[in-house]
């Protein structure tokens, strides 16, 4: 007999998938938060159930049941954890640990496709096509590659686990996967899935009117308030306000916070860790402590939310060698334009600021980050160079 604990996420579900097509009525899957993993961990070894093997996937346990667990390999030996996440590799110390965060490929792995090795290697489970294009769409989900690689089939894969329970989703994978040569969704499932891209587009766009910026540590962080898309929204929120480190959501109903970086040089797991939590480079996460909630709730509830850079300008436009105009929250306006020696300068309110710049990006992101301005529309942009077209007249 076998026993799964894994995460309720996608990767972490994706690991009960092939454990039951692996073992089918023998093994027992619970899913748990990072929080219960520990209590159900407890409760099994509370029980020394000698005859079942536990496999703990994509979560890993204190430091109390890691020298219980080790206690109970020692005795037993029938213990086995997966992971992919770096703040559990000391677990490798363990003949019972395995955790791989990248491949000698290259590639970033994640608990399911991990899994699907040690089962195959194991010879409790046969490769097969659709099964392995299904753990490379949960793999490519779950470390971001699907972004970057604009794989909307792992992203919509995603929203499918969110739009039915995952008994039904399990139930629907199941069968796919046993029956199927390929991986793909069925003629109803594309049809939700198109509408469910549609909410998520109107949902995100109301959030972007909503985040509000907080420096933290030297970095920028762009904060706001979410129960529902925390990737997608992550994702959007980051490309929309680049000059943001990260960006944290924040789930007041489950009390916990997201943190999520489009940014190579930006790790969130850091981020999360020092609140008591963890998870990848891009995307982590943890519970709402006290120190979490007045750092991140209670120091911004009143701060305005950024604004939106103008879109469809024809005049105002960003690198243009007339110069760009912005605004600040404080009506300052800003004039951002080039130099004859190649550099980019910044005036405020008429007067030139000390910095220079070796791009506009560069000097559009001090503005951003420093004054929190945005991109103005056309016609303030115009009406402030008919005036000073005015006063050079007016001057002569």
């Amino acid at each position: 007999m076998y026993k799964l604990l894994s995460h309720n996420d996608l990767d972490g579900v994706g690991c009960g998938i092939l454990a039951k097509l692996a073992f089918g009525n023998d093994v027992h899957v619970r899913y748990n938060s990072i929080s219960s993993l520990d209590r159900e961990v407890s409760k099994f070894l509370e029980k020394d159930d000698k005859d079942t093997f536990l496999i703990i996937t994509d979560l890993s346990v204190n430091e109390e049941n890691e020298k219980k667990l080790n206690e109970h390999y020692e005795a037993v030996g029938k213990v086995q954890l997966i992971d992919h996440h770096k703040t559990a590799l000391h677990f490798n110390n363990y003949h019972w640990g395995h955790v791989v965060v990248e491949n000698e490929d290259g590639k970033l792995t994640s608990a399911t496709s991990l899994l699907y090795d040690y089962l195959v290697e194991a010879g409790h489970l046969e490769k097969k096509e659709s099964i392995a294009e299904f753990v490379e769409l949960v793999r490519q989900y779950d470390t971001w590659e699907w972004e970057k690689n604009d794989n909307q089939q792992a992203h919509q894969l995603n929203a499918l686990f969110f739009l039915v329970s995952i008994e039904e989703f399990e139930e629907k994978m199941l069968e796919r996967l046993q029956s199927s040569d390929h991986f793909d969704f069925d003629e109803f499932e594309k049809r939700i899935l198109a509408m469910e891209d549609n909410k998520i587009e109107r949902y995100i766009r109301r959030k972007k009117r909503e985040l509000v910026q907080l420096e933290v540590d030297k970095k920028f962080a762009g904060i706001v308030y979410a129960e529902s898309y925390h990737s997608e929204l992550g994702n959007e929120l980051g490309k929309e306000y680049s000059h943001l480190d990260y960006i944290v959501i924040l789930n007041m109903g489950s009390k916990k916070i997201s943190f999520r970086t489009i940014h190579d040089d930006v790790d969130v797991s850091e981020v999360a860790s020092e609140y008591g939590g963890g998870g990848h480079a891009k995307a982590s996460g943890c519970s709402m402590t006290v120190e979490a909630y007045n750092l991140f709730v209670a120091e911004t509830f009143y701060l305005e939310p950024l604004r939106e850079d103008a879109k469809y300008n024809k005049f105002n436009v960003k690198g243009s060698s007339f110069g760009t105009m912005y605004q600040s929250q404080l009506d300052e306006l800003f004039f951002v334009h080039p130099t004859e020696a190649d550099k980019w300068v910044i005036e405020r309110n008429g007067m030139h600021i000390d910095e220079q710049f070796e791009h506009f990006e560069d000097a559009e992101r001090f503005l951003k980050r420093h004054h929190q301005a945005w991109l103005v529309r056309d016609d303030l942009f115009v009406k402030d160079l008919m005036e000073k077209v005015k006063e050079l007249r007016e001057d002569k």
